[in-house]
């Protein structure tokens, strides 16, 4: 039997959570899988807290707002590949799932060391998910 391990949560089977309303997120939300599902997207706020790991992914279509991650600083860093091309994070405070241009399955990973948050992912539409400091 194999074991379920997400995010160093073994054998959680309550690790996913949508999202379809703002949420500001907290140490207690570490390892979590977080569907983004809603027709417009929200704001989620991102804790800066040591050993924080998520994975936001795109659980349904989203016409009319994106689904935002925002930092309260510029400290998110790291490289998102967006249909074949690589979206550079550098000391942003935003990261964006487009609305209209997302597609099921677009996932952002992001971790934190309690001074930087480091995020990864992957998008299949040019633009489906950018990086900003808004």
């Amino acid at each position: 039997m194999s074991e379920f391990i997400a995010y160093g949560h073994k054998d959680k089977k309550d690790n996913y959570e949508t999202i379809a309303t703002a949420k500001t997120l907290t140490a207690s939300d570490s390892g979590k899988v977080f569907l983004l599902n809603a027709a417009a997207g929200v704001v989620i706020g991102l804790p800066l807290v040591n050993g924080f790991k998520a994975r936001f992914v795109t659980a349904a279509a989203f016409a009319s707002t994106d689904f935002t991650l925002v930092s309260a600083t510029s400290v998110i860093n790291g490289n998102i590949l967006v249909a074949g091309a690589h979206v550079a994070a550098v000391a942003e405070n935003t990261i964006s799932f487009v609305a209209s241009a997302e597609s099921l399955g677009d996932f952002v990973d992001i971790s934190c060391d309690g001074t930087n948050i480091y995020v990864s992912g992957s998008g299949v539409t040019s633009g489906s998910i950018t990086a900003t400091d808004a």
